[in-house]
């Protein structure tokens, strides 16, 4: 076990390691100052460097069975996982020329790492742990939105579940689609209005829609308002007699112009650019 434990410097080494190959002054202090504001936002990281010293000085195997070792194999594992985002974003500063330099060293900038890698850290999935990773580049990247946006967008990604992801990119890729598309495309045959799915489908659905990810499609005018719909005037007597169904079929549904945006920033595997927004 504790030749599985690293030594601090060789944690920072790892994290450095094959990030400094051009410039080699520029690159140390692009990867220094990302790796510290990464590493500096998860509480484990320094516990685990601590508690790692101090099980290597215990050669008893009563200490080697403890607790202890447990959590270290654990968060060993973590780190392992931490390293491998850390060096894929960094790997991907490459591609964004001189003005990654700039930004690295914004502190507006090394704050919204922060606040993804604490998200990071607490996710469950790895869905959801390479989305953080996604908009720890894009916002160094691209400027389609302030950083108070993006910051929000963080949020949302600690918010919401991996099933409201599955919804989002679906509405992403058929916008228009309807409540009957989307859960037939997910999940296949219907089940029963009251279902413990079909509440569940409602609470993705409610949630992305009061959240302002997704709205019910309407036209506008020249300058982008609402238009009022028409209402339907019914012949009496002829009322329904059951509720809307969660999976109505006639009501389409599109991403809000931020939902597009939080798309752009962290599912870049279903979109590369934004259309007419990027700079």
């Amino acid at each position: 076990m504790s030749q599985l434990i690293p030594s601090e410097s060789e944690i920072v080494e790892r994290l450095r390691q094959e990030l400094a190959k051009a410039e080699p002054s520029r690159r140390k202090r692009i990867v220094d100052k990302f790796v510290l504001a990464a590493l500096g936002s998860i509480p484990w990281v320094g516990g685990f460097i601590s508690a790692a010293a101090a099980y290597r000085s215990e050669e008893s195997q009563r200490q080697k069975d403890s607790l202890q070792g447990q959590w270290l194999e654990e968060h060993q594992a973590k780190l392992q996982d931490l390293h491998a985002t850390i060096g894929e974003v960094t790997s991907r500063f490459e591609g964004l020329g001189e003005q990654i330099q700039e930004r690295i060293e914004d502190p507006e900038y090394l704050a919204l790492v922060r606040q993804a890698f604490r998200v990071w850290d607490e996710a469950e999935t790895d869905e959801k742990r390479r989305y953080v990773g996604n908009i720890v580049v894009n916002a160094a990247g691209t400027r389609v939105c302030s950083d108070d946006v993006v910051r929000l967008f963080i949020g949302w990604l600690s918010l919401y579940h991996e099933a409201h992801f599955a919804v989002i990119r679906e509405i992403y890729q058929y916008p228009g689609a309807t409540r009957y598309d989307i859960w037939t495309q997910l999940y296949g045959e219907l089940v029963r209005e009251d279902s413990a799915e079909a509440d569940l489908y409602r609470l993705l659905i409610r949630d992305l829609s009061t959240g302002g990810v997704i709205r019910q499609a309407r036209e506008v005018d020249q300058l982008g308002r609402f238009m009022r719909k028409r209402t339907e005037r019914r012949v009496k007597g002829t009322a329904p007699t059951t509720m809307e169904s969660a999976f109505e079929g006639t009501k389409n549904y599109v991403l809000t112009e931020l939902g597009k945006q939080f798309v752009h920033y962290t599912m870049n595997e279903v979109v590369g650019r934004l259309e007419g927004g990027e700079p």
